[in-house]
This record gives structure tokens, C-alpha cells and sequence, in this order.
């Protein structure tokens, strides 16, 4: 049997994945047309198709589950518990790297590779849940026969979305140190196109730490969805599962767009007509994607991780390490979590965030977690080198030893 290319779409089926005549179009409970496991996950991510952003997502998590199925000549109804253990140490550690994992390629680029590196804890629970989902699904169209996600005993800890406060965020004084990195002028004599880029690069870490967007939500956004209402302006946006929202836009969001205009050759004055789009390449024209995007954020937090390792050496170890390790996503999780330190109400915070839980939103509050370590503080040894020499009672008298 031939193993499936990490650089094959989903829709190419390897012999491990057929079904013969008998266990298909003949076999009673079955309720979709499909001869492949990759025709019966297609079907399954065509319920999604209202949802693009979703339905991606989704299509990644379940082809990385079927590679990993054919490289052991299996398909998807002879998924076992027993397998999952060993599926998400595999997403923990997709081993040869040089076969799972690579940089943002085209899907049909030969060297494209199913992951980006090892995924978090976070990101292989939400695998499993989405899996989880499909597998339900796959159940009820009769295509497998049981859900093995059904069996996993310590679901809580795998499968529940709960989580607690967020971690991956820049803290105020280093968010402050990359800001005044990003706004530093260009050199004298720099080209234009570096001053392009420079102006772009401090637009969308501006536009992600003031409006909190998804980096989907930010290749997307065109001019016109900044409108004025009544004096204020608000940024209107689709977001995760086609929510609609507006944002009320900050006058240092104004600013940045202002700048950005005037980079373009644009009037200051944003024109409810211009739909064009507001992230563009080099051209001034085309707009960016998803993945251009993403390496313009990763390509900043690297270059200012090198920057401030010159200016303080390894008395910021710990800074350099943290923007090392940023992606685009930490914007989202810093804006909201300084917006919650600046006093931001829950329900405003949640808005902002477009989530439809508050107790989501709630992670970001790290107010507890401050007053809990200074309550905390409060209790200590107590020793201060010398003997005591009286002791205190309830009702604040003192005796001598």
C-alpha cells in the first residue's frame, strides 16, 4: 500500500481508505453515498459550508487524522480508544518532522506538510473535540459503527473546553517596550518600500491589540467596514461562525488608518463606497491572506525578539523568549487582557471579544489572581532574627516572656 503525501488534498483517497461493495452501497443503515472515508469527511464538512472559516479548520484536523490512519494502512472505522492515546501523542509530537511538519505552503505545493509544529495542549484538546464531532456524525450517517471519543473515561480533562485564565499574552511593560520598537521611524534614506512595509507592519499590530480581531477577520476587513454613526466611529465585522459585530474604534485606531491612507496615496477620509480592502501587499492593490498575514506577525515578533536581545542582552531573557514564542493569536489575548486591567466591564470586554460565553471572557480577568498574591503575601515567617521577647492575645494585650 502506498502512503497518502502529506501534500495530498483530502479529496485523494489511498487504497487503505476504500470500502469494498458489500460494506458500502450494500450495507443496510448506511444513509450517505460515499465509496472512500475521504468522500464520507467530505460530506461532513459540507454541512459547514455556511461557515468557510469553520469548515477549514475543521478539514485540517480531519485529514491530519486520516494521513495519520493511512501511514498505518487503516481507515477510519477501524479507529479504537486505545488508538487515541497514541493519535494525540502524535499531535503532540508529529514524528518524522520532516515528513508532518513544514512552513505555509499551498495545499498543492509538494512540500506543503500538515502541521506547523507540535500542537499545544489547547489546540490538541479542540482536535479531539472537533474529531469527537465528526466521528457523531459519521455514526449517525452509518458510515462507522461506534465513536470511539465516546469511550475516553478522562474526557474532562481532554474534551472540556474549560480552561483557566489565559497565559499567552505580552504584559503591559513589554507590550509597551514592542510598540515603541514598532514606532520607530525608518532610517533616513530608506527606501519606499521599507516605509511601506513599516507603516503596514505597525497598522496590524496596532489594528490587532485596539480591536481584538481574529487573523481571519483581519485579512478580510475592507475599508468601508469602519462607519461612522452619530459622531463615533465602529468597526463592523463577520466573525467566527458568521456572528455580525460592531466594535467601537479608539482614536489611535483612527490614527493608524489615517497614516495607512496617506502611505497608499488615499484621502484621510474614509468613504462608505471603498470596499477595497484595508491589509494590502506590496502593490497597494491586492489584499492578504490569512497566511501572508501570519508570517508579516511572526516575522515582527522575531525581529523584535533579535532587537531587544542587542539592546538588553540577557537581562531580558525572559522578554526575548516571550516574543519568540508570540503568534498572531497573543495580540487577540493581550488586547483583551489590558483591556480587563484597564477597568473594562465584563459585558463590554465580552462584546468586544464576540464570545457568546462570559465565563470565556473571564479568563481574561487577572484582578483575582493580583489580590489573591498580595492577600497571599501578607503571610510569611515571620522571623526577623532576634527572640521574642512578648507575646500578643486575642483582645491585642501583650505579656512578657
Amino acid at each position: 500500500m502506498r502512503p497518502a503525501a502529506p501534500g495530498e488534498v483530502l479529496g485523494v483517497a489511498s487504497t487503505a481508505l476504500e470500502r469494498l461493495p458489500e460494506e458500502t452501497g450494500q450495507r443496510q443503515g448506511l444513509h450517505i453515498a460515499a465509496r472512500t472515508d475521504a468522500e464520507a469527511v467530505t460530506q461532513w464538512l459540507a454541512e459547514y459550508r455556511a461557515s468557510p472559516r469553520t469548515r477549514r479548520a475543521y478539514h485540517r484536523e480531519a485529514q491530519r487524522l486520516l494521513l495519520w490512519l493511512d501511514e498505518q494502512g487503516r481507515g477510519l472505522d477501524a479507529l479504537r480508544r486505545e488508538d487515541l492515546d497514541a493519535f494525540e501523542a502524535f499531535l503532540a509530537d508529529p514524528t518524522p518532522a520532516e515528513r508532518w511538519i513544514g512552513p505555509v505552503r499551498p495545499r498543492h505545493d509538494p512540500r506543503w506538510r500538515p502541521f506547523r509544529g507540535p500542537l499545544s495542549p489547547v489546540s490538541r484538546r479542540q482536535s479531539l473535540v472537533i474529531l469527537q464531532g465528526m466521528f457523531d456524525w459519521l455514526v449517525e450517517a452509518g458510515w462507522v459503527r461506534h465513536n470511539p471519543f465516546r469511550l475516553m473515561r478522562d474526557k474532562r480533562r481532554r474534551l472540556d473546553n474549560r480552561q483557566g485564565g489565559v497565559e499567552r499574552y505580552l504584559e503591559r511593560p513589554l507590550w509597551d517596550w514592542l510598540w515603541r520598537w514598532l514606532s520607530r521611524p525608518a532610517e533616513e534614506g530608506a527606501s519606499f518600500r521599507h516605509r511601506y512595509e513599516l507603516t503596514r507592519r505597525r497598522l496590524v499590530f496596532g489594528f490587532a491589540y485596539l480591536l481584538a480581531p481574529r487573523i481571519s477577520e483581519m485579512s478580510a476587513a475592507r475599508m468601508n467596514d469602519f462607519q461612522r454613526r452619530e459622531g463615533r466611529w465602529w468597526w463592523h465585522v463577520v466573525g467566527k461562525g458568521d456572528k455580525v459585530a460592531r466594535i467601537p474604534v479608539p482614536p489611535d485606531m483612527m490614527a493608524l488608518l489615517g497614516e495607512w491612507r496617506s502611505t497608499l496615496g488615499l484621502a484621510a477620509e474614509l468613504s462608505p463606497d471603498d470596499a477595497s480592502p484595508l491589509l494590502r501587499s506590496l502593490d497597494g492593490r491586492r489584499g492578504l491572506g490569512d497566511n501572508r498575514l501570519y508570517r508579516l506577525v511572526r516575522d515582527g515578533f522575531k525581529e523584535a525578539a533579535e532587537a531587544l536581545e542587542g539592546e538588553a542582552g540577557e537581562a531580558a531573557q525572559a522578554e526575548v523568549g516571550r516574543l519568540r514564542q508570540a503568534t498572531p493569536h497573543w495580540l487577540r489575548h493581550t488586547a483583551l487582557t489590558h483591556q480587563a486591567q484597564a477597568g473594562v466591564e465584563l459585558r463590554y470586554l465580552a462584546a468586544t471579544a464576540r464570545h457568546s460565553r462570559l465565563d470565556t471572557t473571564a479568563r481574561y480577568l487577572h484582578s483575582e489572581d493580583e489580590e489573591w498574591h498580595r492577600q497571599q503575601a501578607q503571610h510569611g515567617l515571620g522571623v526577623t532574627g532576634e527572640a521574642p521577647t512578648h507575646v500578643e492575645h486575642r483582645d491585642g494585650s501583650r505579656e512578657p516572656l
